[in-house]
C-alpha cells in the first residue's frame, strides 16, 4: 500500500476524475461521498446563504456527456461495466447510460485508490441506485456488497398517484471481505422503557437481567466445558457450559468487577470467580444458573440498515448547519459512516466534497480527509464550517500550545487546483491473472477512436486480424487492444487491431483463467487433430 501523495485537510479544486487518477493506489481508508443522482433536474442554492451562487445541472445526455476515451477504458479495461451501461440504455435511456458512464470511470479510480481494509458509503436514491448497485458489484465483486442503506430523510412527502418518496440509499461496499468495522462506535442507545423491559431485575450493583450460562452440545461430551460444576450437570441434559471470555460484556466485568478477568483460561475458574464476585443468579426455581448482565454495560441496539433517527433538513433555512447548498446532507448521517468504518488518523475521501459535511464530520472524529470539488466556493465553505462549530482560528498566536491544539488554522488547510504527483510507480491493480507487459507510449499524434478505425481499415482493408476473413461490410470489425490497455498495453494505434466479433470474443476471454484452459484445450483438440490427418 502506497502513502498518500497529497497533505491532511487538502481540498481539490478540479474534476474529480483527474484528480483520483493522480492519487496514489491504496492509499484511502474511507470513501464517503454523495454525487449526482440523475435526477433530471437543475439545482440552486438558498439564495443569500453561505452557499449563494452554487448550481449544477442533473441531466445527462449520451452526446454531450460520454467522452470516448471513458468508452474506451470501459470496453477495453471493464467489458462487465460497458454491459451494465449498455443494458441500462436499453431498459432506461440514453440519459441513464450517460450517467453510469460518468460514475463508472469514477468508481474505477475510488476502487483503485482504496485499501484492502477500506470501504466506500455512495449515497443515491432510487432514480439510479438499482443500476449503479450492478456498477458496483461488477467492480467491487458482489461478495464485498455489505448494505443498501435506506436512509429516511423526511418524516412525510406527497407525491401524486404513488407512496411518498422520502427515502435516500447507501451503497456500501468493502473493498475486500475484510474491513474496518466498529459496529460497537455507532449502536443506538435504548429507550428507558426498553431498558426496563431488557432488565427487569435489581441488586445492590443495579438493574440487571439474567442470561443463560450454557449452549446446545450438539454431540459434544468431551472436555471441561461439558463436566459438572456446582450442583449442575450440563451432560445429563445435553448442554454445554458457555462462559464469557471475549465481547464488550467480558471487557465491562474485567474492567469493574473482576480484574484479569479474561486471562482466566479454565471454564470451570471462570465460573468459579463469577460466582465469587456475585455475578451468577442461583435460581430458586429452575434448571440452571443464569450470568447476570447489568444495565451500566449496555451498548445500545447496534445500528440496522435502516435509518430512522437522523433527520433530514425539512427547511434548510431553519437548520443551525445549513449551508443553502441545495443538496447538503446531515453531520450525523456522516459521522455515523465515519465512526463504524474507519479509526482515528484513517484516510476520509469524498470526491464529490460540496458543502464539504464529509470533511467536517472526519475532522470533528479525528481522521485525516481530503476532498474533490469543482465549486468555486468549496474553500469558502469549507472554512466558514469549520468555524462555525468552533475549531477554526484564522491565525495562530503566541498563546500557548496546549490552549491552541484543538483549533485548525488557515495554513493548514491546503486548496490547490493542480494534481497531486504519482509516487506508487502508477501501478493500477490489473485484473487476476492478466500478463502485465509494461511499454513505452509511442510519440506521435493521439488519434481518437474514430480516427484509429479509418487508419486501421486503410492499412489492412476489412481483413479481420485475428482469422484473416475478409469483409463486404467493415462494420463487422470492431476496434480493440493487441495487449490489453490494463496491463500496461498502450493506447496507440500501434497497440490496435481490427476483429470480427467471434474473434474479440475470443480474444477477451483469453485473458480470463476459465478463457485460458478453454482455449487451451481448444489449441490441444486442434494439434491432435491436425496430427491424426497428416497420419491418414
Amino acid at each position: 500500500m502506497a502513502k498518500p501523495n497529497w497533505n491532511n485537510r487538502t481540498l481539490f479544486h478540479n474534476d474529480n476524475l483527474g484528480v483520483m487518477r493522480a492519487m496514489n493506489s491504496e492509499s484511502v481508508d474511507l470513501i464517503a461521498t454523495d454525487p449526482p443522482f440523475n435526477k433530471s433536474k437543475d439545482f440552486h442554492a438558498t439564495p443569500d446563504t453561505l452557499a449563494s451562487g452554487a448550481s449544477f445541472q442533473d441531466r445527462w445526455t449520451w452526446e454531450r456527456d460520454v467522452h470516448e476515451d471513458w468508452l474506451d477504458q470501459l470496453k477495453d479495461d471493464q467489458p462487465n461495466l460497458m454491459n451494465v451501461i449498455q443494458s441500462a440504455r436499453l431498459a432506461h435511456s440514453d440519459s441513464m447510460g450517460a450517467f453510469l458512464c460518468f460514475m463508472a470511470v469514477r468508481l474505477i479510480e475510488m476502487h483503485r485508490v482504496l485499501k484492502p481494509t477500506g470501504s466506500i458509503y455512495l449515497h443515491c436514491d432510487p432514480t439510479a441506485s438499482h443500476y449503479l448497485k450492478l456498477i458496483m458489484d461488477a467492480l467491487f465483486g458482489r461478495a464485498n456488497f455489505k448494505n443498501d442503506i435506506v436512509w429516511r430523510r423526511a418524516t412525510s412527502h406527497n407525491d401524486a398517484s404513488r407512496y411518498g418518496n422520502n427515502t435516500d440509499r447507501l451503497l456500501f461496499y468493502g473493498r475486500s471481505e475484510t474491513i474496518t468495522w466498529n459496529g460497537e462506535e455507532i449502536s443506538i442507545a435504548k429507550t428507558d422503557d426498553e431498558l426496563k423491559k431488557a432488565y427487569p431485575m435489581k441488586d445492590a450493583r443495579g438493574k440487571y437481567r439474567s442470561a443463560d450460562l450454557t449452549g446446545p452440545s450438539h454431540g459434544y461430551s468431551g472436555g471441561e466445558s461439558s463436566l459438572p460444576w456446582s450442583r449442575y450437570d450440563v451432560r445429563a441434559r445435553g448442554r454445554v457450559w458457555s462462559v464469557p471470555l471475549k465481547g464488550n460484556y467480558a471487557v465491562w466485568i474485567e474492567k469493574n468487577i473482576i480484574p484479569g478477568y479474561r486471562s482466566i483460561q479454565g471454564i470451570h475458574d471462570r465460573l468459579d470467580a463469577l460466582d465469587k464476585a456475585g455475578l451468577i443468579n442461583h435460581p430458586k426455581k429452575g434448571v440452571w444458573p443464569g450470568l447476570k448482565r447489568y444495565a451500566d454495560a449496555e451498548t445500545g441496539n447496534p445500528a440496522q440498515a435502516l435509518i430512522l433517527d437522523i433527520p433530514g433538513f425539512t427547511n434548510y433555512n431553519n437548520s443551525e448547519e445549513s449551508t443553502g447548498y441545495p443538496t447538503q446532507k446531515p453531520l450525523a448521517l456522516y459521522e455515523r459512516i465515519i465512526k463504524a468504518s474507519s479509526n482515528e488518523g484513517d484516510v476520509v475521501l469524498d470526491p464529490f466534497a460540496g458543502c464539504a459535511t464529509t470533511c467536517v464530520a472526519a475532522e470533528k472524529l479525528g481522521r485525516q480527509w481530503v476532498g474533490i470539488d469543482i465549486w468555486d466556493k468549496a474553500p469558502e465553505v469549507v472554512v466558514e464550517r469549520f468555524n462555525k462549530i468552533g475549531i477554526f482560528n484564522p491565525k495562530r498566536t503566541k498563546r500557548s500550545r496546549k490552549t491552541q491544539q484543538q483549533y485548525i488554522f488557515a495554513e493548514d488547510f491546503h486548496f490547490t487546483s493542480e494534481f497531486p504527483e504519482r509516487t506508487d510507480d502508477r501501478e493500477t491493480a490489473a485484473p487476476f491473472l492478466r500478463v502485465k507487459v509494461r511499454i513505452k507510449e509511442p510519440e506521435g499524434q493521439k488519434m481518437s477512436r474514430t480516427q484509429m478505425y479509418e487508419h486501421l481499415l486503410t492499412q489492412h482493408g476489412s481483413k479481420c486480424q485475428g482469422c484473416n476473413r475478409m469483409f463486404d461490410d467493415p462494420r463487422y470489425l470492431e476496434l480493440d487492444h493487441n495487449i490489453p490497455r490494463s496491463d500496461g498495453g498502450i493506447n496507440h494505434v500501434t497497440n490496435r487491431i481490427l476483429l470480427c466479433g467471434p474473434c474479440n470474443k475470443l480474444k477477451s476471454n483469453i485473458y480470463t483463467l476459465s478463457g485460458l484452459r478453454r482455449e487451451n484445450r481448444r489449441r490441444g483438440y486442434m494439434q491432435s487433430l491436425k496430427a491424426s490427418l497428416k497420419e491418414d
